[in-house]
């Protein structure tokens, strides 16, 4: 894989959304619920792929605020206290060019285990539907 860097990283507290600038010019909008569930820290993967979990109930997730790692990676810190994830610029860029394959992969996990997107205090469809992404617009 090629190596890309980020020329910018812009987080949209409002919209819950991470927008990376690459230097080959692609530009990239995250999901904090995307970055929450596909977390590379040992907590969400495990030590090895049996080990992983699936992360539900994190619809409304957000970011508190970003800490970047040597010039290679982030550590976001979630509003929900998790914060152990290092997220290389090789795992950031994955998850933007194959957004839409990781969401699809989520929801037929959650789907699958009888998981949703929203805690039971958030609430959830009356119809127990997982629920459908779209992507987002900045507009804050």
């Amino acid at each position: 894989m090629t190596n890309f860097q980020p020329t910018k990283i812009t987080l949209h507290r409002k919209s819950r959304t991470l927008e990376i600038d690459w230097d080959d010019g692609a530009v990239h909008l995250l999901p904090c619920e995307l970055l929450r569930v596909y977390s590379p820290s040992a907590e969400v993967r495990g030590h090895s792929p049996e080990q992983a979990k699936l992360v539900t109930g994190k619809r409304r997730v957000g970011i508190s605020r970003l800490e970047q790692v040597g010039s290679y990676a982030l550590r976001p810190h979630f509003d929900d206290g998790h914060d152990t994830g290092l997220y290389t610029w090789e795992l950031l860029r994955d998850l933007g060019e194959r957004r839409e394959q990781h969401w699809k992969d989520y929801l037929i996990r959650l789907k699958s285990s009888g998981g949703a997107r929203e805690t039971s205090a958030q609430g959830s469809s009356p119809d127990g539907a997982v629920g459908e992404w779209r992507p987002l617009t900045i507009k804050d």
